[in-house]
């Protein structure tokens, strides 16, 4: 019985090279994904969540219900903590690019990208105050007078440790830049 998806004898065919169903170039797309220190973080935090959910029923059974209600609501903070953290990043489409930080979100179209580019400088390690030797991709807007906007480094929760990691991600929002930018 012969199985020919799993032969490696098969002729590539040029007709292969069309897009998939599901490869909507309109949709908001991650080129990467998430990292080990932020999938952590957010998964010690549902992890909490559900402790705090315990505890708001246990309250909700044995105390009054406006306690309850108080505990339940703090899960849900944490909840949605947790999943905001997950969907920090760059974000891009056809239509532009988006930077999303945990209390901000910034879109910017591909008329308004000037570049996209990987240079080395001292970057945040893990966000925190610290200035370590890296490199960033920054995105420098038309007109911007304010200068370029980083959005990601490799000391980020996304590639912290993982420096292929953010050269592939960095080439992937480049030739996202390069395909859908301003000619």
């Amino acid at each position: 019985m012969p199985l020919p998806f799993l032969t490696a004898d098969r002729v590539f065919e040029a007709a292969d090279d069309v897009p998939l169903p599901h490869d909507d170039r309109d949709r908001w797309r991650r080129p990467y994904r998430p990292g080990p220190w932020r999938v952590g973080v957010a998964a010690l935090a549902l992890l909490l969540a559900s402790f705090v959910l315990f505890a708001a029923v246990v309250i909700a059974a044995t105390a009054e219900l406006t306690s309850a209600a108080v505990v339940f609501a703090l899960a849900l903070l944490v909840i949605a903590a947790a999943l905001r953290l997950l969907r920090m990043g760059v974000w891009v489409s056809a239509r532009g690019l988006r930077h999303v930080g945990f209390l901000t979100t910034r879109t910017a179209s591909w008329e308004q990208v000037a570049s996209v580019r990987t240079v080395q400088q001292p970057v945040r390690w893990l966000g925190l105050p610290r200035a370590v030797q890296g490199q960033a991709l920054l995105l420098g807007r038309q007109g911007g007078t304010a200068g370029p906007v980083q959005l990601m480094t490799t000391h980020n929760a996304d590639f912290v440790g993982r420096a292929e990691a953010f050269d592939r991600a960095a080439d992937s929002v480049e030739a996202w830049a390069e395909e859908y930018g301003p000619r």
